[in-house]
């Protein structure tokens, strides 16, 4: 097995959660130990305690702390998403509503604390709790605040991550305007935070920056794909690669071809997890220093590749959950090493105020799974050398350690704030890496020509660190950047370009696993289907049709969705090179009698924000009582609507439109967010295309609470919004929906808000 494959099959099989959303992956093993019938894990590791101790990792007198909040369990957390304007009107509901009902509730005879805002995150956007998700689930006093947190968690507005999960992001420091990869990234709720981040400005539809978000598991990118897709935006792309050996791509710039470079990286690679031990308790048991030593050059190998793809003056955070500086800072220490002063540890101390953390170690040793120490590579017997490597160890020339300013790390320690473990370095970029460095920093087709990486002598781990850095669909060793430009243009020249069709890469270049994805078609310009659209929406002649695509070469378009004309450009030039798992959010989608109202194409809910601001027709100016009527009744008469909603809505075709509330400044104690909602104009009433989740939620910000429905409805409901993969909503007539008599999609009378409409917030197109 080559050493790609072990790397493929270590991601795959000893990469924990981390600190990932506990609802994914290992959370639901550590809630079988909570709450299952199996026996209780003794949380005892006598090796883990004598490695930790030998180690010095914990302020002294403070080890006995340490291990108490080790083996206590975590504290929920949940953020609220910042991109959204509903995220001061979510936050000021729960403030004001939620957390005011949970003072002086007692459960089970245990006073419920109220949940306290995260003290280091910006704008109280963060909080923690110490209910478990026991107690949440099996409270009936608690119930209409555990619907609520679901509900959100679905509509995207909240994200119940782990609180040291949220620190990378935050310390990347990205800008609307930076192309960002991040490397490992399933599940997916730090790529939420980028994004988020992306979106600072929500009148800007398509910021210039966009997130490239990568995993090795093709099953969990699709994990990704659905944490992604709830923030509906048109700048995200989920790839599936071996982030050690993840292809360089290029872009167009100018009609010259140029390497694509990130202005920011976020490195979070596998580790051993055993920072996560509060909430995937089987890391008690199986704790050995065995898994760190297998791991580190793979990490190794996965921060060599990010800092190659990172733009001189750009910053790449590396991120472990584990507490062995093994997996850190002899990783951080090996790349600054063999990057020659082209890398360098930033000073992040006074970013993030009120977090408590612990400086990287300057000194350590190595341990082998029997407890035997090693202090130095030269102490290391032969037989060890596969197992154990000289990048494990701190550099041994003083000065050289003392310029690198390890200490300039951040360590986690649970007890410090009621958190998991955790490990953060942030590295900023001053040149290029040595062995990039052939010729002087050029623009064009012989940008950034680079020297095949060769074994460097002098780097004991070149044969590790060096290979996978080229591209896995290198034919031969000597190609570098100017031979894969020149091969594009071939292809393109060939009519791949011309034709718009991003497809699957020729297994030949790589092996697919998982899914064949369909291909990415942007519409061409002269299509036929667009004019319709463009007179019956009078879109804005700004609006950028180049960047509308399907997911068919063949047949009729069904959907149509769209990207940012940057995602466009890295989509038309890397389809050889890249497996793209799902890119673009759903804009429109086709009704079959549709034509007979001017237009086959109506609004899709989620990518209205986006699509609004290029709309000049067909958009109802609703009020609050409106907004009320339409989320709570399937098909409302226009009496039942506003004489001002009436007036705008008679004289329009029937067919979709847009309802859009705007908030009165002059009263302040209603909602004061903009809402876009999709809707049908029928014979004689309105109704509303919207997901149940989100219709709960705007009619939560709105004051109503929406509780009737019965769990195991709300249960299937909310599996069907999330994970429906059929459009059976777009092959029934206009008339149909537009009608109170609609059939296969007309609201259960136990549900007010309306029942989720399978095919309208499908979460990805598998």
């Amino acid at each position: 097995m080559g050493r790609r494959a072990r790397g493929r099959r270590l991601q795959q099989r000893q990469r924990p959660d981390g600190a990932e959303d506990g609802a994914q992956g290992g959370g639901k093993r550590s809630e079988a130990g909570w709450e299952g019938g199996y026996p209780e894990i003794v949380k005892e590791n006598k090796l883990f305690e004598h490695y930790y101790q030998e180690l010095k990792i914990v302020p002294e007198g403070e080890w006995d702390q340490f291990m108490g909040a080790l083996r206590e369990p975590l504290p929920a957390t949940l953020r609220i998403t910042g991109y959204k304007s509903h995220a001061k009107e979510i936050l000021h509901c729960l403030k004001n509503k939620y957390f005011k009902e949970l003072e002086d509730l007692e459960v089970d005879g245990q006073k419920v604390e109220v949940p306290q805002p995260l003290s280091w995150y910006p704008e109280e956007l963060a909080w923690h709790t110490n209910l478990s998700r026991k107690i949440l689930r099996k409270s009936p006093q608690l119930e209409k605040f555990h619907q609520f947190l679901v509900s959100e968690t679905e509509s995207g507005n909240i994200s119940r991550q782990e609180a040291v999960s949220m620190i990378p992001p935050l310390l990347l420091n990205a800008h609307p305007h930076h192309k960002i990869l991040d490397m490992c990234a399933a599940p997916g709720s730090k790529t939420a935070q980028l994004i988020e981040m992306l979106h600072a400005d929500m009148n800007v539809p398509f910021p210039e920056g966009f997130v490239i978000a990568n995993d090795v598991d093709n099953k969990r990118c699709y994990l990704l794909v659905h944490q992604a897709k709830r923030l509906s935006s048109p700048c995200i792309m989920v790839v599936n690669h071996d982030a050690s050996s993840i292809p360089r791509l290029t872009i167009d710039v100018n009609g010259r071809k140029e390497v694509l470079f990130y202005d920011r990286i976020l490195c979070d690679v596998p580790c051993s997890g055993d920072g996560t031990m509060r909430k995937n308790i089987d890391v008690w048991k199986k704790w050995t220093t065995l898994n760190s030593l297998q791991l580190h050059g793979l990490q190794l190998r996965i921060a060599t590749r990010g800092a190659e793809q990172l733009v001189e003056g750009g910053r790449m955070v590396y991120s472990t959950c584990s507490l062995n500086p093994i997996e850190d800072e002899a990783v951080i220490a090996s790349l600054l090493e063999k990057s020659e002063g082209a890398l360098e540890l930033a000073d992040v101390s006074s970013e993030l105020p009120g977090l408590k953390w612990m400086p990287g170690l300057t000194q350590w040793k190595v341990m082998t799974k029997d407890g035997q120490w090693f202090a130095e590579w030269d102490d290391v017997p032969h037989n060890r050398h596969t197992q154990i490597r000289p990048t494990m160890f701190p550099p041994k020339d003083p000065e050289k350690l003392q310029a690198m300013h390890l200490e300039r790390c951040l360590r986690i320690l649970p007890h410090h704030q009621n958190t998991g473990g955790f490990f953060v370095a942030v590295l900023v970029k001053k040149c290029s890496m040595p062995w990039n460095k052939r010729p002087p920093k050029l623009q064009g087709n012989s940008a950034q020509s680079r020297q095949p990486m060769q074994a460097n002598p002098a780097d004991p781990t070149a044969g590790g660190a060096a290979d996978p850095s080229e591209l896995e669909s290198k034919p031969v060793a000597g190609i570098g950047d100017t031979e894969i430009i020149e091969r594009t243009e071939n292809v393109e020249n060939n009519g791949n370009r011309k034709d718009g069709v991003c497809g699957p890469p020729p297994s030949k270049k790589m092996k697919l696993f998982g899914f064949k994805e369909d291909p990415f078609v942007f519409i061409p310009e002269d299509d036929p289907l667009f004019p319709p659209i463009q007179k019956f929406y009078a879109l804005d002649p700004s609006f950028p049709k180049m960047n509308l695509l399907t997911r068919t070469t063949e047949g009729k378009k069904r959907q149509l969705y769209m990207v940012s004309k940057e995602l466009r450009n890295v989509l038309l030039n890397n389809s050889e090179r890249m497996k793209v798992i799902n890119t673009g959010i759903k804009v429109w989608c086709r009704n079959n009698s549709g034509e007979e109202f001017d237009c086959a194409f109506r609004l899709a809910q989620e990518g209205i924000y986006t699509l609004y601001p290029f709309i000049n027709s067909r958009i109802i100016t609703v009020s609050m009582e409106d907004v009320k009527i339409l989320l709570t009744q399937e098909n409302p008469f226009f009496r039942k609507l506003s004489s001002e909603t009436y007036s705008q809505a008679k004289d329009l075709a029937k067919g979709s439109v847009v309802l859009k509330y705007e908030p009165d400044p002059t009263k302040p104690d209603t909602l004061q967010c903009p809402i876009v909602l999709c809707g049908w104009r029928g014979k004689a009433s309105i109704r509303t295309f919207v997901p149940k989740n989100e219709r709960l939620h705007y009619l939560r910000m709105m004051g109503l609470e929406v509780l009737t429905e019965k769990k195991k409805e709300g249960a299937v409901l909310t599996e069907e919004s999330t994970a429906s993969s059929g459009p059976p909503e777009d092959e029934m007539s206009a008339e149909q929906r537009a009608e109170p008599a609609a059939g296969p999609d007309a609201a259960p009378s136990s549900d007010p808000a309306g029942a989720a409409l399978p095919g309208e917030e499908t979460q990805g197109d598998p």
